[in-house]
């Protein structure tokens, strides 16, 4: 049998890769962008490569960064960097949290929005300021942009305006605009040129790429548009919930087209009645359910797209009333 062999593949195809990567690097008014399989990988580079240029193995970020909480410290196990938790994990990271903070930090990380948060954003005037006191301790600033898209919405600046605050961005391309998977790190040529070296090292290159970069594509010309839409009709559906009293959101009103909603009803009972409702009509309000530090509550998180645009507000609320009393029941 002859077999015929199959060159390596080291870079991803020219295009449409390269014609994502040149559009979403315009769009946040940044020098280039590179493609990465995922965001935790993105993140880690961009983290390693600010650690490195300062000397520095310290970064800081909220308590609940989605690097500490659901990546396993990949940034500690592959790259010896660590973290100094900044602030309250219920509340927004502040200037007065970030200024405690006595080590010498090679980065500060903004998740924008913060989604174990409900979705939350700091005033712009906030945020500026967080970002000024990190550069002038000699620290690079990366928003954890993997919602920026929805970000947009509430602070109403251009996207170029909003990454033009940070050094590095990273943004996903499935959350939000529907993409297949993937993300992208947006910052200067020569950060992305050495980005592009650690995506290697780390095997995030691969051949066949353009089904994904298409699907973004397709979600930047579709979806991005209609963001405020989405925002509009979340900002509906919790006003529609809060209405009777029986339930809560945060934040209230929605800054995003995500929020959380708070029902009064331990994570047990809540997980049965969930549970009772898919099988008797096939309606899931919620994938998981968060506990609270009041164990007669717990709550979800609702993201409001293309689907949930299909649903009345009241009809939304009328479920999460009958999961309410579903779970009284119990």
């Amino acid at each position: 049998m002859r077999w015929l062999e199959r060159p390596e593949v080291d870079a991803l195809p020219d295009e449409p890769m390269a014609e994502l990567e040149r559009r979403v690097a315009e769009l946040l008014g940044k020098q280039a962008a590179l493609f990465f399989p995922t965001g935790t990988m993105a993140q880690q580079v961009a983290l390693r490569i600010h650690a490195d240029r300062r000397g520095r193995r310290a970064f800081a970020a909220h308590p609940q960064t989605h690097l500490d909480v659901w990546e396993e410290r990949g940034y500690g196990a592959i790259h010896g960097l660590w973290l100094q938790p900044a602030g309250d994990r219920h509340e927004l990271m502040t200037v007065a949290d970030l200024a405690a903070i006595g080590e010498p930090l090679a980065a500060v990380i903004w998740e924008l929005p913060q989604r174990d948060l409900g979705g939350r954003l700091p005033r712009w005037e906030d945020l500026v300021e967080q970002v000024a006191l990190a550069r002038a301790a000699g620290a690079a600033a990366h928003m954890d942009g993997a919602r920026l898209w929805e970000a947009q919405t509430f602070y109403r600046r251009p996207l170029s305006d909003i990454a033009g605050l940070f050094d590095s961005v990273y943004l996903s391309l499935y959350k939000g605009l529907g993409g297949l998977r993937g993300a992208l790190l947006v910052a200067d040529r020569a950060t992305i040129k050495e980005a592009a070296v650690w995506r290697k090292r780390l095997g995030g290159g691969f051949g066949e790429a353009w089904p994904v970069a298409i699907s973004a594509l397709i979600g930047l010309d579709t979806l991005l548009p209609r963001m405020p839409l989405f925002r509009e009709h979340a900002i509906a559906i919790a006003a529609a919930i809060t209405a009777d009293g029986l339930a809560g959101v945060s934040p209230d009103p929605p800054q995003t087209p995500m929020f959380h909603i708070h029902v009064p009803a331990p994570r047990p009972a809540v997980e049965r009645a969930g549970a009772a409702m898919i099988a008797e009509h096939g309606t899931q309000l919620f994938a998981r359910l968060r506990s609270s530090p009041d164990p007669a509550r717990s709550s979800f998180e609702v993201s409001v797209n293309e689907n949930a645009m299909e649903l009345a507000p009241a009809e939304v609320a009328a479920l999460v009333r009958e999961l309410v009393e579903r779970a009284r029941a119990v």
